[in-house]
This record gives C-alpha cells, sequence and structure tokens, in this order.
C-alpha cells in the first residue's frame, strides 16, 4: 500500500476517534442531565400518586392486550 494511502487511513482513524470520544462525552452528559432531572422530579409534590396511576394505567393496557389474544 501506497504510504500516501496509509497516511490518509491514519488521518481518518483520528477523526473517527475525535468523534466517537465527543459522543461518549454527549451521552455521558445526558446521563447526568437525566438523573438531574428524575431526581428533581421525585422531589415534586404528587409524584407518588402519578407514579402509581402510570402503573395502573399500564396494568390495564396489559390487560385489555391480553383480552384481544384470546
Amino acid at each position: 500500500m501506497k504510504e500516501s494511502k496509509l497516511l490518509e487511513m491514519q488521518n481518518k482513524i483520528v477523526a473517527l476517534t475525535n468523534v466517537m470520544q465527543q459522543i461518549i462525552n454527549e451521552i455521558s452528559h445526558l446521563r447526568e442531565l437525566s438523573v438531574g432531572t428524575l431526581e428533581t422530579v421525585k422531589l415534586l409534590p404528587g409524584y407518588e400518586e402519578a407514579i402509581e396511576k402510570m402503573k395502573s394505567n399500564i396494568l390495564e393496557k396489559e390487560k385489555e392486550e391480553k383480552k384481544l389474544e384470546v
């Protein structure tokens, strides 16, 4: 393989490595933001009631799906 081709491939690998590192950093930031948002929402009044309502809605949907399958 020509040296110029090898250098081109090396530059592409470096560029891809930089892009992947940026993506990893972004994912880490999003995770921290998500966890912080969740912890904030947990402190809001009515959080427990909302969770219970969501659970009951999920159970109702599962029951309806089972009825449709039979």
